[in-house]
């Protein structure tokens, strides 16, 4: 299932507001998230659960039909041209829309994703390039990108377009659009930003079958990474260790 979430802020993790808090309270997360052994975060919405269709401890979601990776360019943290298919041949693509202002889903994910990285073995995170697609470009600048995402893993790529260009690349890999809510202040006087929650995970061959949900644990990705890796299946090829 394709999930969207409308993000809120937190309760626990990232009560409070203002920007000179909002980096220590990242580095807390990712800390945190570094000593949890596999454990998520757990990280408020606005109706204090899951967003629809998340699964406590979910894994990999089929995707039907599969999405090819489009051959898209974008601008990277660095101000430099990125092209999805062409800049990553052969490896493993994990696609993910989001924005640095999320309180909860964004970081939640990103810091996962970063603790796994660093605790595979290098030569199979060297196979992995891990996209994060800004979906709030007036504020996420590139610059603001290297920033947050510096925080997290030094190998994660910031993506920035225009609006139109963000909303092209979502409706090309199927995941719902994302939508700016000028209604919904966050503590800090901004905005927050609907979002699709779940990670597309595009295999060696360019093409995504799985997506992995918010609620996606450690464990998870560190069973399944080196499968999408070797070019195969999650969902099949590995269902025999599936008894979580």
């Amino acid at each position: 299932m394709l999930t969207f979430a409308l993000s809120a802020p937190s309760r626990a993790a990232f009560a409070g507001a203002g920007e000179a808090s909002r980096a220590s309270r990242l580095r807390r997360l990712v800390s945190h998230t570094l000593a949890a052994s596999g454990l998520i975060i757990a990280a408020a919405c606005s109706d204090s659960s899951a967003p629809p269709g998340a699964v406590e401890g979910a894994g990999g979601r089929a995707i039907d039909p599969a999405v090819e990776l489009p051959a898209f360019t974008l601008t990277d943290q660095h101000g430099e041209p990125f092209e999805l298919r062409g800049d990553t041949p052969g490896r493993v693509t994990l696609l993910f829309f989001g924005y640095t202002n999320c309180p909860d889903i964004c970081p939640v994910h990103m810091a996962n994703l970063a603790a796994v990285m660093r605790d595979l073995p290098l030569e199979l995170t060297r196979q992995v390039d891990v996209l994060f697609v800004t979906t709030d470009p007036d504020r996420d600048t590139p610059e603001r990108l290297d920033e947050w995402l510096g925080q997290l893993h030094p190998r994660f790529v910031g993506l920035w377009g225009s609006r139109e260009e963000i909303a092209a690349l979502e409706a090309a890999v199927g995941v719902p659009g994302s939508v700016v809510a000028p209604d919904t202040p966050s503590p800090d006087g901004g905005y927050f930003v609907g979002h699709a929650a779940q990670v597309l995970a595009f295999g060696p061959d360019d093409v995504a079958r799985v997506a992995y949900p918010w609620g996606t644990r450690q464990r998870d990705w560190i069973r399944d990474l080196p499968v999408l890796v070797a070019g195969g299946n999650p969902l099949v090829d590995a269902t025999s260790e599936r008894g979580d």
